[in-house]
């Protein structure tokens, strides 16, 4: 462990902008790279080093080293690719080398994993990746590696990747091959297929495979504040089912409308939850105020807002994501508050509000298109404690809402601990209602699980794994 931190202590103390760009423009000795290679590398690095988050880094990254165009998209598929496919491809670099590839620096792990992406991911011809990798390794580490990167990744290139899937997963169960083909760890492939219910073997590939499609760029109106009309003038295609959404290649900041906080970015899957939930508070005549209980970083609260009869109460535990929400609340001058405050020790007396989202806190799994690098990050003890507070933060909802009110209770995740299993047994004077039926645009909306619920799919729906359950206190 001591090691590993001096590598990491180390890599950092070289990741600034500087020592990158001085990298890749004076080259090493003979050696020469190409820059998109050399910002991904930096990224990765990133990462893995200090944790960061792969989609929050990446548009940073790119502005800083004037990558753009064929350029940039190079760099990204490269960048996402690596990520996503971490631990399959380690388990390549640890057969091609005979070593446990926690064993190798982390530096030339993340050279690996490229030319892996390479070899894998972008069907770079075999002495292309070889040559490029073997480059790359001489001039972010140094020569002394560059021994050992050619002799692995040319091992890496014996096979293609039914071949190793093959040679590696050849006999074993379809769960673990499908794991490994896919990059996902065998914990989630189990949780993934457990949503699915009694289809899990049909669909489970179609689901791991959608997961690592990368997902288009979705844009949603604030409102009050703009229509959608605005978006498709700017060369956006309309969602397929929000009538608040549409998707749009390139930097959402290039759309005047985002530019001046009249829209934002938000997943359709994020939008159709709260849709759901804002008709049936309109059914119940819920009609305010509304609190968003777990409001970082407002993208709910932003359409909360603009569709609240009245007043709205935004709550976030941390500062700096209530800073967030409160940006994204900044164009509507009016009717709504944000806090910092703690959900399970709620800051409002109960029964304040007709309607409460609790888009609580989660492992994630939904998004794992979005954030490649997570399915490694995420472990099953992760799920145990988050489970716990979510029970508590459904627990604050449901007595934070009056008499005649409703409760969406939403997660990015299918996991069934984190979904069904939570809402499987409300107290006494609350029910479930039929969320499905608040979304009858939405084809196959309904849970395999629990058929009240609503469980969207990236394969199904090209969104956000979102659950939603609509719950109703009794007048």
């Amino acid at each position: 462990m001591g090691s590993e931190m001096c590598i990491r202590d180390r890599c950092l103390a070289e990741l600034t902008e500087s020592s990158l760009a001085e990298r890749i423009r004076l080259r090493r000795g003979r050696r020469r790279i190409y820059a998109a290679r050399g910002v991904a590398y930096r990224g990765l690095l990133e990462v893995e080093a200090v944790d960061a988050f792969a989609n929050l880094i990446w548009p940073g990254l790119l502005t800083a080293n004037e990558l753009s165009g064929r350029d940039a998209a190079f760099a990204t598929e490269l960048f996402f690719g690596a990520a996503r496919m971490q631990g399959s491809f380690d388990e390549v670099i640890a057969a091609a080398s005979g070593k446990d590839v926690t064993s190798l620096d982390l530096e030339v792990r993340t050279v690996l994993r490229i030319g892996a992406q390479q070899l894998f991911g972008m069907r770079t011809p075999q002495h292309a990746a070889v040559s490029t990798t073997v480059e790359l390794a001489g001039v972010m580490i140094g020569e002394r590696v560059t021994g050992l990167v050619n002799a692995v990744i040319r091992k890496m290139a014996a096979h293609d990747w039914s071949g190793w899937t093959a040679q590696l997963y050849g006999d074993a169960q379809l769960r673990d091959r499908l794991a490994f083909e896919h990059g996902h760890p065998r914990w989630i492939v189990d949780a993934l297929a457990d949503s699915l219910g009694p289809a899990a073997d049909e669909e489970l590939a179609q689901l791991l495979a959608a997961d690592n499609a990368p997902a288009m760029p979705m844009l949603v109106v604030r409102p009050g504040l703009a229509e959608r009309r605005e978006l498709l003038e700017s060369d956006a295609e309309p969602a397929r089912w929000s009538p608040y959404g549409a998707s749009r290649a390139g930097a959402p900041a290039d759309v005047a409308a985002v530019r001046e906080g009249r829209a934002g970015v938000q997943d359709e899957g994020s939008q159709l939850v709260i849709q759901a939930a804002v008709n049936a508070a309109h059914e119940f005549g819920a009609n305010g105020p509304w609190l968003d209980m777990c409001a970082g970083p407002g993208g709910k609260s932003a359409l909360l807002r603009g569709l609240a009869p009245a007043a709205l109460m935004s709550a976030e535990l941390q500062p700096h994501r209530a800073g967030l929400v409160a940006k994204a609340l900044r164009a509507y001058p009016a009717g709504h508050q944000v806090i910092v405050a703690d959900g399970t020790v709620p800051a409002w007396r109960p029964e304040a509000f007709s309607l409460v989202v609790a888009d609580v806190p989660c492992s994630g799994l939904g998004a794992l298109r979005r954030r490649p690098e997570s399915r490694w990050r995420r472990n099953p003890c992760d799920v145990d404690r988050l489970v716990e507070l979510q029970a508590r933060l459904l627990r604050t909802a449901l007595d934070s809402v009056r008499p005649g009110g409703v409760v969406a209770y939403i997660t990015c995740s299918p996991h069934p601990r984190e979904t069904v299993d939570i809402i499987a047994q409300l107290p006494a004077g609350y029910r479930l209602l039929a969320a499905p039926s608040y979304l009858p645009q939405v084809p196959s909306a309904a849970s395999a699980l629990n058929p009240q619920c609503i469980q969207l799919f990236p394969h199904r729906h090209q969104s956000d794994a979102m659950f939603c359950a609509l719950i109703a206190r009794n007048s």
